[in-house]
């Protein structure tokens, strides 16, 4: 077995133990070996919007695709741990996209259907699925759906049922997991866990969000972190600045951690 697919059948593997899977987005070299060194920590997800904004770009496939791919790449680099990342919607080329980030050590993606007709999005996921295939590796696709993140004024109902749907579609078409960001319930969780089976949604976690040992007693697979992760460094990296300018130092439990 290739390192890579060794790799990518440890992810999977994460995803599908009834334990949570817990991942705190990177998003460069550093960030990635500050994680993988946290005791516990089994894998790492990059986030991309977080990588955008680290280049000066706004998130949202602004960013050139080759360099998101080298930014990852930089990640697998950094740890000796199975990556997935955030490939957005594909950047409009989902299998030759997930092929690039296999090609430098990515294991796992996320992937956005955007709300997009869901035969195009099953497409795109067929393409990254069958990418995998290709590679001769377990590639855990991600499949998100936007469902939640885009209901807008919908009734509830009507959201919940439409991200059950597409996240059907996106297992049937040969992904693993099906992630469903937003404000997402202990009622929803239970629904698509009843729709899908254990172990196949994942979610992101944020202020409010279920607590993590109810989204496992759920039945959910993962939960990850999105661009939270950065905002807590770049939080930390405000509260110095503003210490500094009103004359004071590094805070006392000051570590070295590069």
């Amino acid at each position: 077995m290739s390192e890579l697919s060794h790799r990518a059948q440890t992810l999977l593997d994460l995803h599908t133990a009834p334990e949570l899977l817990k991942v705190v987005n990177v998003w460069d070299a550093i960030s990635a070996r500050v994680v993988t060194d946290v005791e516990g920590t089994t894998a790492l997800a990059t986030a991309s919007h977080s990588i955008a904004a680290s280049y000066g770009y706004e998130d949202g496939e602004n960013i050139p695709v080759d360099l998101m791919i080298e930014a990852v790449g930089r990640v697998v680099a950094a740890t000796h741990l199975p990556v997935t990342a955030d490939l957005e919607a594909g950047y409009g080329d989902p299998g030759e996209t997930a092929r690039k980030a296999m090609g430098v050590g990515i294991v796992g993606a996320n992937l956005e259907d955007q709300m997009k007709p869901l035969p195009e999005a099953v497409a795109a996921v067929e393409a990254v699925v069958k990418a995998g295939e290709a590679e001769g590796i377990t590639f855990v696709l991600n499949a998100r759906t936007d469902a939640f993140v885009k209901a807008g004024d919908r009734p509830h109902a009507d959201v919940l049922a439409d991200a059950i749907e597409r996240g059907k579609a996106f297992l049937e078409a040969g992904a693993p997991v099906v992630f469903v960001p937003g404000a997402v319930s202990e009622d929803d969780i239970a629904a698509f866990v009843d729709a899908w089976g254990p172990q196949r949604l994942t979610l992101i976690g944020a202020p409010g969000s279920v607590p993590l040992a109810r989204m496992a007693e759920l039945g959910v697979a993962r939960v990850s972190y999105g661009p939270f992760a950065q905002s807590v460094a770049l939080m930390g990296l405000e509260n110095l600045a503003k210490d500094v300018v009103a004359g004071g130092g590094l805070p006392s439990d000051f570590r070295m951690l590069n």
